[in-house]
């Protein structure tokens, strides 16, 4: 993978969420590779699955928590746990406003907890504004 490249995971099992972030993110030239995972094993598979034993490393990872298989938070856990990902930024976009949920995100390290608007205009600006800042504007260790 070509260091220069913005390379973003989402990890979203709804498909008409999937459709509009990448929809938003594409129109707005926020990335050149975004990857889909739409589980949390398919997310930690493609972290971790990397050759050589060295892990993928996107630049942000967009996580929803309600997901099959292994849920967000047990993927933010892993993340935050291995020293070779845990500066990671992780941005969960969930449907989940509950404060246990948010708490619980916060206390494994997310970096950002931003509730799913419901409507599209609504939805399609803060994927938009989440681009912007996490792509464009914010630093990252190499």
């Amino acid at each position: 993978m070509n260091p220069n490249e913005l390379h973003v995971l989402l990890v979203e099992d709804n498909p008409d969420d999937v459709a509009l972030t990448l929809r938003t993110l594409k129109k707005h030239h926020f990335i050149n590779t975004i990857h889909v995972a739409n589980d949390g094993v398919a997310a930690l598979e493609h972290i971790f699955g990397a050759t050589a034993g060295a892990p993928c490393i996107p630049r942000m990872i967009l996580l929803d928590l309600k997901l099959p298989k292994v849920d967000g938070l047990e993927v933010l856990r892993a993340l935050k746990a291995d020293e070779r990902t845990k500066t990671i930024p992780v941005v969960v976009l969930t449907s989940s406003g509950e404060d246990r949920d948010l708490a619980e995100c916060y206390k494994l390290g997310v970096n950002s907890y931003i509730v799913k608007p419901v409507e599209f205009d609504d939805f399609t600006r803060s994927v938009s504004e989440l681009g912007e800042y996490w792509l464009r504007l914010n630093k990252t260790p190499e």
